[in-house]
């Protein structure tokens, strides 16, 4: 069994966050793995941008604002 860092995106509404979450490696079963406690900080930024509570998402994770961007034809 293998761990590795990697960053999951996540977005709502007009926000996108960036976790860093560990995922584990196993030769048995599906994988990878995400650890119970990275579930939950995926779910609690999740939560937090749903309510536009930014300051408590970017406890957990770096939080961008997305923008469109206009097309002229």
């Amino acid at each position: 069994m293998s761990s590795r860092k990697q960053a999951k995106l996540v977005h709502e509404g007009e926000y996108a966050a960036e976790v860093e979450v560990e995922l584990i490696d196993s030769d048995e079963g599906w994988g990878p793995y995400l650890t119970l406690e990275d579930a939950r900080k995926l779910d609690e930024v999740r939560v937090a941008l749903r309510k536009g509570d930014v300051a408590a998402a970017s406890k957990l994770a770096r939080v961008f604002r997305l923008t469109p961007v206009a097309v002229n034809a």
